[in-house]
């Protein structure tokens, strides 16, 4: 009995398979082709694309008052680069020379040649550092279309036009007068009388101007005198003139002494006759001047100054913001340098103390 059950049953899922074969066989047959699987039956939709958008590509200008190879401008613009590393930005670059071309034929030629590439390249943006640029360039831009950052102005910014113009801002430079006269203080505290000694860039008047105003904060300390000299030959008097007279020299403009060829003489020549020739100790505003034997400052910050420009820079790209919607203000970022082989040429050591909290150079740039 239980063997003719099985046969019964081996049957019918015989039959039952010959049925699903023979309905595949008709579909087929009627529709053609393979058929579907059941996981295929209801394909998912096809992602929707987009367009890929490039991201914006900027043109960006620097208008360099001055040249390279120098750390200066260098340090400028690698700060300004900084916040503005993430964006598609090209650079170009014009050096107006001004620090060792200062004729107005020079800066008025210079000027004109950053004026015409400004026309012809039509850059998104213009950075421009220092005065001679704006003297030159900037002003001509005043209120126009062509957005404007600056950096390193030691002038009144009003002196160029740029209060109250939609077109511009940027970052002022502001010597750091008390701070390094506090410094070479602590280094030389038997100072009491100081004179100031600038070549004739017009932009250090403003200087001078901020100095005498502030100069009654240090105790004890007088600045008797500010000289503007015009060739090398005078200021080599003037320093040992000084000798006896005062207790330590101020710097400020040493690029634009003419030598006997009427030429600009470097300013590390200047700086190294003055290490070698003066007893007296001698203070400035900027790193440079120190590698090349001034005693002692609390310099600007070049790379602090570009970055403050740079971030504005960002903002005028990205965000489509007006340049005056930005104050133009000082960085008040400074950092202490002493030149240790002037010191010790001089006599006063600093203190542990002291060079602990500065940058030091231990020895003259020319005998590295």
């Amino acid at each position: 009995m239980q063997s003719n059950r099985e046969t019964i049953g081996k049957l019918v899922l015989t039959a039952v398979l010959i049925a699903i074969v023979a309905a595949a066989f008709l579909v087929v047959q009627r529709y053609g082709g393979t058929p579907t699987p059941i996981a295929a039956a209801h394909p998912k939709p096809a992602p929707t694309t987009r367009p890929v958008t490039a991201p914006r590509a900027f043109k960006v200008l620097h208008v360099m008052s001055f040249h390279t190879p120098w750390e200066w401008t260098e340090s400028q613009l690698k700060g300004f680069k900084d916040p503005l590393s993430d964006l598609n930005v090209e650079y170009k670059v014009y050096e107006m020379d001004a620090k060792r071309q200062s004729s107005k034929e020079h800066l008025q030629q210079a000027g004109e040649e950053a004026r015409q590439l400004i026309d012809q390249w039509k850059p998104d943006l213009v950075f421009a550092d220092d005065d001679p640029a704006q003297q030159n360039v900037g002003v001509y831009y005043v209120n126009q279309n062509l957005p404007w950052v600056f950096c390193g102005v030691n002038a009144d910014p009003q002196d160029y036009g740029y209060v109250g113009a939609r077109s511009v801002t940027g970052v002022l430079e502001r010597e750091h007068f008390l701070e390094t006269v506090r410094l070479l203080k602590q280094i030389v505290p038997t100072v009491h009388r100081i004179a100031i000694i600038t070549d004739t860039a017009p932009m250090w008047q403003r200087v001078i101007n901020r100095i005498k105003a502030s100069q009654g904060e240090v105790p004890g300390v007088e600045v008797v005198s500010y000289d503007v000299v015009n060739t090398f030959e005078d200021y080599k008097r003037l320093v040992k003139s000084y000798e006896g007279q005062v207790d330590a020299l101020g710097f400020l403009g040493i690029f634009e002494f003419k030598g006997e060829d009427g030429k600009n003489v470097p300013y590390q020549d200047v700086c190294r006759w003055t290490a070698e020739n003066s007893t007296l100790p001698d203070f400035s505003f900027w790193v440079d001047r120190v590698d090349y034997g001034t005693l002692c400052a609390v310099t600007v910050s070049a790379v602090n100054q570009g970055q403050e420009a740079g971030k504005i820079a960002r903002e005028i790209l990205l965000n489509k913001r007006e340049p005056s919607t930005f104050p133009m203000l000082p960085t008040v970022k400074g950092e202490p340098v002493i030149n240790l082989a002037r010191a010790r040429q001089l006599g006063p050591v600093p203190s542990s103390e002291v060079l602990l909290t500065a940058r030091v150079f231990t020895d003259y740039k020319w005998n590295r």
